[in-house]
């Protein structure tokens, strides 16, 4: 009988679920399940840059999702599923109880957002990672030396920081913390006790300052430094860590029960979505991946002997097995990317939503329809006009800051900026400078990689814009002056999950064998047109001026 295995990707708004042969790769279902919590706004508050995510939310969907892929299955699938792998947003972490669950999970905190999972791009711990900057640059250790050396608000120690110090009823219940990557594979292998769940290498290197040659996570020493609040933590948490090919467990009885599997189905080590999902379109060394969503995360892999002794300066980390077992993993990101199209879209949007839904002109049902159908008409709108700006004409400039910055040199208080408009100034010509500025933003990445002698052959795009958006990838080639391969598979990050699953069940002994065999390929490449990136070259200055303009006299008080 054919083996079959599972690939769960946890995006920042649903869960996607694939089931590939795990002998050649080929899709047999999927299901996506959108968190129906999240959907409805609970528990955040976007002005105050707070986004959490309940731990129902994941509970449900990965049944609904599981459930209705194996519905769509030929019969026989469900008992052949021999493995399954994970990946999740990050830092996406949450406190727990002793027994490892997520306080949101007990009934005194199930509506406090405090103890829910704080998804990465909550912003609300930028005075905590400042804080461990300051320290960890005068201590006898740089803690953030192999994470770019910038800590994040983005990442979990100062997340978890931040919650502690806010909530005393909180503070006063939790005994760890968890990843949202971590804490799938332990809750469905029962296994997820603080002290004793596999915890990711992929996630604790990139975002929880872990190393081995300082033996694990920052010293109880550092952590009380900073503040008392986080004593004993690093007892009740981990010192070693593993990367995707260890296998976690097997499901429980109980989990397998729930998502109609059997307990044959081994379950892989958890990581986050992008790296999972370089592994997904099959990086080899020199490729640079671009996950290109809400926000761009960039991953690459480089062997032992090319990268040596190298620190590379204000990126997400460079982690030993984070992305291939065997090679040093890289990554780095913007914090907005398709969230900045999606403001300007709802910027547009104000009028249907705040004047012409109060009509009375019009019925209730036709009003709702006209209303759906304008919003939904905006992003394509604008992109036909956008496009049919020549570059010299394209005299508006932007930043792509408006959720902070990222890499290069992380700074989550930076906003975004706008400069150049006139009287004569449309929204297509501002839609063209913010995908612009995405994609200087981008240049800036790339500049700093290969400032630091890290060599990329070939650029590939991962995600629902590389697919469906040619004008926003054809900026982007135009601006890198880089040719970009686009992965054929919309669900990169599950098929990389299943690539793991597939070598945890023993069907393969390499992660790269499984890629070998399972990788589906490029769809198409887009090609620089040499002509634009020459006047995208001195349009980067203007950009770079702007950037540094904006950073030392707008970040707010």
């Amino acid at each position: 009988m054919a083996k079959y295995v599972i690939g769960l990707d946890y995006g920042s708004d649903s869960c996607r679920a694939i089931i590939a042969d795990a002998s050649n790769g080929n899709e047999i279902a999927t299901s996506v399940k959108y968190y129906p919590r999240w959907k409805e706004g609970k528990y955040c508050d976007p002005r105050n840059n707070r986004y959490r995510q309940h731990p129902l939310d994941y509970i449900e969907v990965l049944e609904e999702s599981i459930r209705e892929a194996l519905s769509k299955a030929p019969a026989g699938v469900a008992e052949n599923v021999v493995g399954m792998g994970f990946d999740t947003t990050g830092s996406t972490p949450v406190l727990t109880d002793e027994a490892g669950t997520p306080l949101a999970l007990l009934p005194e905190f199930a509506e406090n957002p405090n103890a829910m999972f704080v998804l990465w791009k909550d912003h609300t711990a930028v005075k905590e990672a400042d804080e461990i900057n300051r320290l960890a640059k005068n201590w006898e250790i740089d803690y953030t030396a192999y994470e770019g050396g910038i800590y994040s608000s983005e990442w979990v120690w100062a997340k978890m920081l931040h919650v502690l110090r806010e909530d005393e009823q909180v503070r006063d219940a939790a005994y760890s913390w968890v990843e949202h990557c971590d804490w799938l594979p332990g809750l469905i292998t029962g296994n997820a006790k603080p002290e004793t769940m596999p915890r990711s290498r992929c996630a604790a290197g990139h975002k929880a300052m872990w190393h081995a040659s300082w033996g694990g996570l920052p010293s109880e020493a550092f952590l009380t430094a900073l503040d008392p609040v986080l004593a004993g933590y690093r007892a009740r948490l981990f010192e070693e860590t593993c990367p995707s090919n260890v296998k976690v467990g097997n499901l429980t009885a109980a989990w397998a029960e729930r998502l109609g599997l059997t307990t044959n189905v081994a379950v892989a080590v958890g990581a986050f979505d992008c790296h999972i999902g370089a592994v997904g379109v099959e990086i080899k060394p020199g490729d640079f991946v671009r996950v290109i969503g809400t926000s761009t995360c960039d991953i690459m892999a480089v062997p032992y002997k090319e990268m040596k002794d190298k620190l590379i300066p204000g990126i997400c980390g460079q982690v030993d097995g984070s992305v291939i077992p065997g090679m040093i993993g890289l990554e780095a990101g913007q914090s907005g990317f398709g969230d900045i199209y999606a403001w300007f879209k709802r910027l547009l949007e104000w009028p249907l939503q705040n004047i012409l839904s109060k009509t009375n002109l019009l019925d209730a049902a036709t009003k709702e329809k006209l209303i759906e159908e304008v919003a939904d008409a905006i992003i394509p709108e604008l992109t036909r006009e956008a496009e049919k700006v020549p570059v010299t004409e394209s005299t508006i400039m932007a930043t792509d800051w408006m959720n902070g910055r990222r890499t290069p040199d992380a700074n989550q208080l930076l906003q975004g900026s706008i400069t150049g408009l006139t009287l004569g100034s449309s929204a297509p010509l501002i839609f063209r400078a913010l995908v612009e500025a995405t994609a200087f933003g981008s240049k800036a990445i790339v500049d700093r990689f290969l400032e630091n002698g890290v060599e990329i052959k070939q650029v590939i795009g991962i995600g629902g814009i590389s697919l469906k958006s040619p004008f926003v990838m054809q900026t982007l080639a135009d601006v890198l002056g880089m040719s970009i391969k686009v992965a054929k598979t919309e669900q990169a990050c599950a098929f990389g999950g299943a690539m793991f699953a597939a070598v945890v069940a023993g069907e393969y002994e390499k992660v790269e064998e499984a890629q070998d065999a399972m990788g589906q390929g490029f769809a198409f490449t887009y090609h620089p047109n040499h002509e634009n990136h020459a006047l995208y070259s001195e349009l980067y200055k203007k950009y770079q001026q702007l950037g540094k303009f904006t950073e030392e006299n707008t970040i707010p008080a």
